[in-house]
């Protein structure tokens, strides 16, 4: 990813770097309190899955922004892909997972807008705007590499999940879940099936008097 945005994007004006964001204030360039905003998109809902870090994420974000500087994001809020979510663990536990060990192995944290906004406003930023929407996707069955539909989504997106039931039960699994939801998510009208994504954004702003 680094090498196709430094071939596309290269220019005098920007870097590219691999940086682990659940340790931000490892990297002394970044935080520095220059940076005008800090962007994320569908990203925070992977990084904050660890609950032992989810305040250094906020914190050095705070951190990396100039007074007056912008973190700026979209991400998964609650409720999102519930649906698949639930038959993921359903589909474990039949498949000899303990239910504890199923939801575990889950790699997304989504939280709702009010806890978003205690965990910015208690890092030192000021929230003018954060909301959720409901936003139904349509899946594309018929992707060129093979990828898409419900099947494929959730291989891709769920594997760290599908790594606890062993390779040997993996396609049963991905079988159970895709059968479970088939009339859930399909749409009577022209059989196409959608997925209950669930948007957290918000415009976080540095305040000005702040210090860190």
């Amino acid at each position: 990813m680094i090498k196709t945005a430094e071939s596309k994007y290269s220019s005098k004006n920007c870097v590219f770097q691999v940086q682990d964001c659940r340790n931000i204030s490892s990297n002394a360039d970044a935080v520095n309190q220059s940076w005008d905003k800090v962007f994320s998109n569908a990203a925070l809902h992977w990084i904050l899955r660890d609950p032992s870090t989810r305040q250094d994420v906020f914190r050095d974000v705070h951190r990396v922004l100039r007074p007056g500087g912008n973190f700026v994001f979209e991400m998964g809020g609650i409720g999102n892909i519930a649906e698949i979510h639930a038959a993921i663990i359903s589909a474990m536990t039949n498949h000899g997972i303990s239910l504890q060990q199923a939801r575990d192995s889950c790699p997304w944290f989504f939280p709702s807008d009010i806890w978003m906004r205690k965990m910015l406003e208690e890092a030192g930023f000021e929230v003018p705007r954060i909301e959720l929407e409901y936003r139904p996707t349509k899946l594309n069955p018929d992707s060129a590499d093979g990828s898409g539909g419900l099947e494929g989504w959730v291989r891709l997106m769920g594997a760290q999940m599908l790594e606890t039931v062993g390779a040997d039960k993996v396609d049963s699994v991905v079988k159970q879940v895709v059968q479970t939801l088939e009339t859930i998510i399909t749409r009577e009208e022209d059989g196409s099936q959608w997925i209950g994504y669930v948007r957290l954004r918000a415009i976080a702003v540095k305040k000005a008097e702040t210090l860190s």
